[in-house]
């Protein structure tokens, strides 16, 4: 099957119309294979808008507070730590070490993800245990490896902050509070949504903003490599978890199974975005891919017979030139203003 994109529109579907989809033209293509129907409703395009919760409006108050939350090392048990220690965003609001850095320099066991682009995901962390950015936002502060606070410390450490009291009023109405700390570093982090990359200003008509190997890149993304049975719609996620054969997989991490303890979770991680990829290195959620190029890689040398590996995972055989081309697709995926502080 060959595939070549003509433009970003409405794709008909029987007599639906299917908003957002690229329009491909098919040559050659018989019936269609299970993976064939995939590269065609991968839903690849635009960001929606950023939804908020019903309990947690966002408002530019919020929004203000949350960013001084964000990068206030007070919250921590020692004082020394804040949230953009490890959410840089110089580093695309990631850290660029293959694992995190936690209280009194400890190493965490899993790479830092970037916060971009957070609130589009249905839950949070590798292994997904938060289901809110809300929840979230709690849980490396409490975590005693990470900023190791404790709720009472918290506690007071907001109530002695006398530069937080009228920030706290305007955004909530009341005192700092533990549930306002958690609402407002939501809200900012909703705030970090990236719409302005090459992809997106080819998505939105621009043709030259992608180059000819980036197109390249993303033709293979949708067709041979086949990119899309996981890294689908506009983050560029499924949203789920996939056992891909990293050594060290459900043997020095159990990844979702010791959230679920489902046997089918056993080494599965979630489907990371893609966007700002590019900025992001290192990759895997242990950090053990040191660039694009050998991510990509991965997907041809990986161990077919690894324990509990997704069925999904599969070798397509891709060239040193098309492993190239999809690094190039995957940089166009990097907005401007992704290091930028709003």
């Amino acid at each position: 099957m060959h595939i070549f994109g003509t433009g970003w529109s409405a794709l008909r579907f029987g007599r639906k119309l299917v908003p957002g989809l690229l329009v491909l033209c098919v040559v050659s293509a018989p019936a269609l294979a299970a993976s064939e129907v995939r590269e065609l409703f991968a839903g690849l395009g635009l960001l929606e808008p950023v939804k908020h919760p019903e309990n947690n409006p966002s408002t530019p108050a919020k929004v203000a507070l949350g960013k001084r939350l964000f990068f206030d090392p007070r919250l921590s048990g020692d004082g020394k730590q804040s949230c953009a220690s490890c959410h840089i965003p110089a580093l695309g609001w990631a850290d660029g070490r293959t694992t995190g850095v936690g209280f009194e320099g400890k190493t965490l066991p899993r790479n830092t993800p970037t916060v971009l682009n957070s609130a589009h995901y249905a839950s949070m962390f590798w292994d997904g245990r938060a289901g809110s950015l809300e929840e979230q936002a709690l849980g490396p502060l409490y975590n005693p490896d990470e900023m190791n606070t404790t709720p009472e410390q918290l506690a007071k450490t907001l109530a002695s902050a006398a530069d937080y009291r009228q920030p706290f009023k305007e955004a909530f109405g009341t005192e700092p509070s533990i549930d306002g700390t958690a609402k407002a570093l939501a809200a900012f982090q909703r705030s970090l949504s990236t719409t302005n990359a090459p992809f997106d200003r080819w998505v939105r008509g621009e043709s030259d903003a992608m180059t000819p190997q980036a197109k390249r890149g993303l033709k293979l993304f949708m067709g041979k490599a086949d990119c899309t049975a996981c890294h689908k719609g506009p983050t560029l996620s499924d949203d789920k978890f996939h056992n891909i054969g990293v050594p060290g997989s459900g043997s020095r991490d159990l990844g979702r199974f010791a959230v679920t303890r489902n046997p089918e979770d056993w080494g599965a991680f979630r489907t990371p975005g893609l966007r700002n990829v590019a900025l992001t290195a290192p990759y895997m959620h242990d950090g053990s891919q040191k660039t694009l190029r050998e991510t990509v890689k991965h997907y041809e040398d990986f161990d077919p017979h690894f324990t509990n590996l997704d069925p999904l995972v599969e070798k397509h055989h891709l060239t040193e030139a098309e492993i190239d081309d999809l690094v190039a697709f995957l940089e166009a995926l990097t907005d401007p203003k992704a290091k930028a502080v709003p």
